[in-house]
C-alpha cells in the first residue's frame, strides 16, 4: 500500500515539473451523488479479481446504495487540486468481527485527496488520479481508510467542471471496510475566474558600449580597458599559453595553468622536468628517468662499470674486492657444511677474479664457531673449506688452483658468546698465496 501511495506521489511530483506556469484553479464548492459499491469488494475478497471479472459480478444494479456528498476544492498548481470532501447515506455496513443488525444506518465519511491532473484546466476533459486519506463514522463506530481512484472533469463553463470519480477505499483500522466510491457530481468557483496578471513591460535596453576596441562589449568584457581576446573574455595573453596575463606568474613565457602560466620546473637543472624526474632535487639521467646512475654496492663505482655491482670492490679492479687484500668470510649453518645461498653471490665473485688472473692460485682456510668440541669442529671446518674448493670447481675453477685446510673453532674474529659473533665466526677465508 505505501508503495501505491509513492507512486502517486511521484507522478504528482513529475507534473509539477513540467507543468506549465498557468493559473492554479481557485477555490470551489461542488455537490456530488455517490453509491457505494462493498459487495464487489467482498466478492474480489473471497473469489479472487479473476473470477469477479469473468462472470462479471461487479458493480451490479443491487449493489448500489446511493448518497450525497459536498466537496470543497482548491487548486494546488496547474495539475494538481486539493479535494476535502464529506458524503453520508443509509446502508448496511459489514465491521470485521462486530455483529451485524441488519438495519440500514447513516454512515458519514470525509475523504482528504490530491486529484493529480493529467492535463490543466485549459482542455475540456481532463483525467487525473487521486490519493489521500479519509475516515468513516457508523454507528458510533470510527474507522479510516485510504482512497484510490480514477476520475474525468469536463469542463462545462467558465470555472465550472462536472466530475466523475471512481475510488477504490482500502480500509486501515478494524473498524472499516473495504469498498467502491462511484461519484458524479458538479463544482463551480466560490470567487470567480482568477485573473492573469498582465505581462510585466519590457526593460528599456541601453546599448552597450565597447571602451578598449576589441569587440567585446563592456558587460561582458572582463577587461574592459585593455585590448583582449574573446576566448578570454576580452583579456589579454602576451605569451599564448591560454592564462590572462594578470593570472599568468610568467606572462612572457608559455607555460601550464598548473603551474600558475609557468613552464613544467626543472628543479635540480638535469634537463628532465620535474614532472618526469624520478629524482627531482638530484641531478641526474634520462635512462634512469633523471636519477644518478645507481651504484649498488656503494663502492664508489656505478653499476654500469661495476662487473661487481652487488658486492664492493676497489675502482681500479672495476668495482669487485681484491682476494688477499680483503678476505671473504662464507656463511654456513651452524653444524653444517652446507653453504648458505647469499655465500654462493661471494663465491661467484671469487670464480670472475680468478678468470681474469690465471696465474693466481688461493688457500681456502676453514674456521666454526665454538658450539661442540675439537673433535667435531675441526673436522667440519675441512669439510667447509673443501665444499668451498668444490663449488669453485664446478664453475670451471682447475682443482690445482687452490690448497684448503681446517682450523676448527681457533682464531675467532667475533665474540663466540653472542649469536651474531658465531655466524661471523663459521666462515671461509680464501687468500692469495705468496
Amino acid at each position: 500500500m505505501k508503495r501505491i501511495i509513492l507512486s502517486f506521489l511521484a507522478l504528482g511530483l513529475l507534473l509539477n515539473v513540467f507543468a506549465q506556469k498557468e493559473y492554479v484553479r481557485s477555490p470551489s464548492l461542488g455537490i456530488n451523488l455517490f453509491f457505494y459499491d462493498f459487495q464487489t469488494a467482498t466478492n474480489i475478497k473471497n473469489e479472487g479479481l479473476a473470477n469477479v471479472l469473468n462472470n462479471c459480478d461487479w458493480s451490479q444494479f443491487n449493489y448500489l446504495k446511493a448518497g450525497i456528498a459536498l466537496s470543497y476544492i482548491k487548486g494546488l498548481t496547474s495539475h494538481s487540486d486539493f479535494n476535502l470532501t464529506a458524503s453520508g447515506g443509509s446502508i448496511v455496513y459489514p465491521i470485521a468481527n462486530k455483529p451485524a443488525t441488519g438495519n440500514e444506518k447513516f454512515l458519514l465519511e470525509v475523504a482528504a485527496t490530491v486529484n493529480l491532473k493529467l492535463l490543466t484546466d485549459k482542455y475540456v476533459v481532463v483525467p487525473y488520479l487521486d490519493a489521500g486519506a479519509g475516515a468513516s463514522l457508523y454507528s458510533g463506530y470510527f474507522g479510516a481508510f485510504i482512497p484510490l481512484g480514477v476520475g474525468l472533469q469536463f469542463n462545462i463553463f467558465d470555472e465550472a467542471f462536472l466530475l466523475l470519480d471512481a475510488q477504490y477505499r482500502v480500509k486501515l483500522s478494524e473498524n472499516a471496510s473495504n469498498h467502491f466510491y462511484y461519484g458524479l457530481g458538479i463544482a463551480g468557483s466560490v470567487f470567480g475566474k482568477k485573473p492573469i496578471p498582465p505581462p510585466a513591460p519590457l526593460p528599456v535596453i541601453e546599448p552597450v558600449k565597447d571602451r578598449d576596441g576589441d569587440g567585446i562589449l563592456d558587460d561582458v568584457d572582463k577587461c574592459p580597458d585593455v585590448f583582449g581576446l574573446a576566448a578570454l573574455q576580452g583579456c589579454p595573453d602576451k605569451d599564448g599559453d591560454g592564462i590572462t596575463d594578470a593570472d599568468d606568474k610568467c606572462p612572457d613565457v608559455f607555460g601550464l595553468a598548473r603551474y600558475l602560466g609557468c613552464p613544467i620546473p626543472d628543479t635540480d637543472g638535469d634537463g628532465i622536468n620535474d614532472e618526469n624526474d624520478k629524482c627531482p632535487t638530484v641531478p641526474g639521467v634520462a635512462r634512469y628517468q633523471g636519477c644518478p646512475i645507481p651504484d649498488t654496492d656503494g663502492d664508489g663505482v656505478n653499476d654500469e662499470v661495476d662487473k661487481c655491482p652487488k658486492v664492493a670492490g676497489t675502482a681500479d679492479n672495476f668495482g669487485c674486492p681484491v682476494i688477499g687484500i680483503k678476505s671473504y668470510e662464507i656463511d654456513f649453518k651452524t653444524g653444517s657444511d652446507k653453504l648458505l645461498l647469499h655465500g654462493r653471490g661471494m663465491l661467484d665473485t671469487v670464480v670472475a677474479y680468478l678468470n681474469r688472473n690465471e696465474g693466481v692460485n688461493v688457500t681456502i682456510d676453514g674456521y666454526t664457531d665454538n658450539t661442540g668440541k675439537d673433535k667435531i669442529n675441526n673436522p667440519l671446518s675441512v669439510k667447509r673449506a673443501d665444499a668451498t674448493k668444490a663449488y669453485l670447481v664446478s664453475k670451471g675453477i682447475a682443482v690445482d688452483r687452490m690448497t684448503t685446510a681446517g682450523y676448527g673453532s681457533t682464531n675467532p674474529i667475533a665474540d663466540n658468546k653472542t649469536a651474531a659473533g658465531r655466524k661471523k665466526n663459521r666462515r671461509i677465508e680464501i687468500k692469495i698465496k705468496e
